[in-house]
């Protein structure tokens, strides 16, 4: 775990560098196929640090997050077999399975509740290739799943300043599993 610290540490150093919008991109677009550290813990900071700019910083790691859903997309229709062993080495089988059970059981709106979910949602983009869903209802999906994360994150920060950090960093997952348990209620609703 001491190289996931380490990446943690430099991802929150450069939310402070001159060209952290392009680094921040970058980490979008990355996190969303294959690296594991999620974008949040840069756009927080460089949201505290530039208030008057956090819809910017949303909409980039939201554009960033969904060109890497689609790297992610086409490594799952292209190589799977051949990334598979690595999923498995990394412990993201067992996701990788319940982002599959997911798409078998919502479809579109898996992919929308994976920019929520706990998740990974590296494992939901590989898996909607695998499955070969429908391209665009992914791309609408990851618009608006991960548009809507990455704008709350933006507005939280706007709301509360400084105590939003201490509480991203206790809450996050709390908050992306009721975020996730509200989808799945209202899916349950509308299907009933």
């Amino acid at each position: 775990m001491k190289i996931l610290d380490k990446l943690y540490s430099d991802t929150l150093r450069l939310a402070g560098h001159v060209k952290a919008s392009y680094y921040l991109f970058t980490l979008s677009f990355a996190e969303s196929s294959f690296f594991p550290i999620p974008p949040d813990v840069m756009l927080a900071p460089m949201c505290l640090a530039k208030p008057d700019k956090v819809w910017r910083f949303a909409f980039i790691t939201t554009i960033g997050s969904v060109l890497g859903g689609l790297l992610g997309y086409l490594i799952g229709k292209f190589s799977f077999e051949y990334i598979e062993p690595f999923i498995e080495r990394v412990g993201y089988m067992m996701a990788y399975q319940d982002a599959v059970n997911w798409f078998n059981n919502w479809g579109f709106w898996a992919i929308l509740a994976a920019g929520f979910s706990p998740i990974p949602y590296k494992v939901f983009t590989i898996a909607a290739g695998v499955l070969n869903m429908a391209l665009i209802p992914f791309i609408i999906g990851s618009i608006i799943g991960r548009g809507a994360r990455f704008y709350l994150v933006a507005f939280l920060v706007k709301l509360f300043g400084n105590r939003i950090d201490f509480m991203l960093k206790k809450y996050m997952n709390i908050i992306g599993w009721g975020v996730l348990i509200l989808i799945i209620f209202g899916l349950v609703l509308i299907n009933l």
